[in-house]
């Protein structure tokens, strides 16, 4: 039997200058909700390139996400197996 779940992140961005915010936001089913933040910051020297700095904001802000979607599976292995658990990224 296939299960189709589906999850939603909003990503959102300010930008200051040369400095580029990114703060994530995931929902999941069981309600948990997960915050995660990035950012980027642009050479003086470099061109003006606002997408590339919300990549990368992005990038950072998500990296952050998976961490965290990391620790929560860990300790809900943990409450079942009673063994440490260290799922690897």
């Amino acid at each position: 039997m296939d299960t189709l779940v589906g999850w939603h992140i909003e990503m959102d961005f300010r930008i200051v200058d040369s400095r580029t915010k990114a703060a994530a936001l995931l929902r999941l089913p069981d309600g948990t909700e997960l915050r995660a933040h990035g950012h980027s910051t642009r050479h003086p020297n470099d061109p003006a390139q606002t997408r590339v700095g919300e990549e990368l904001a992005a990038a950072r802000a998500l990296n952050d996400l998976a961490r965290q979607l990391l620790g929560k599976a860990s300790h809900e292995i943990e409450d079942v197996t009673k063994i440490p658990a260290h799922p690897a990224m």
